[in-house]
């Protein structure tokens, strides 16, 4: 659960909303610090369809349309900050999404205990993402 200027709103849901186009195989939606609104939704996005990501401005169209199905279906006040799109997610060997280690690196931050990583591929690309590499 974050605190976005003052409304509660749950990451989950944030994360089903960004599910919902047809082009998201999987997201992570975490919170990251803002001066003005004290949390806004980060999302970090696997495509479907690498093509659809293939140039700046393809990547700019589909954050674009995410966010629209995101202000389409819980409004304007859960629209994320940014939509980065990598090729995978951060996953322990079990299989569960690294959110803390994500937000950490989205705020700049050290993102602790890496034991359980499956691969480190996956933290290297989200921040590669959050730097704009």
């Amino acid at each position: 659960v974050i605190n976005v200027a003052g409304h509660r709103l749950g990451t989950r849901e944030i994360e089903e909303a960004i599910s919902a186009h047809a082009a998201i195989a999987e997201v992570a939606v975490v919170g990251v610090a803002d001066q003005l609104k004290g949390q806004m939704p980060m999302a970090f996005a696997v495509v479907k369809d690498p093509a659809k990501i293939a140039t700046p401005e393809l990547r700019a169209a589909l954050e674009k349309e995410v966010m629209g199905t995101v202000d389409g279906l819980l409004g304007p006040i859960a629209r994320p900050k940014n939509v980065h799109f990598i090729n995978q997610l951060p996953k322990t060997r079990s299989g569960k999404v690294l959110r803390r280690s994500i937000q950490a690196i989205a705020e700049g931050r050290d993102p602790g205990d890496l034991t359980t990583l499956d691969d480190p591929i996956g933290i290297q690309m989200v921040k590669d993402a959050v730097t704009g590499k």
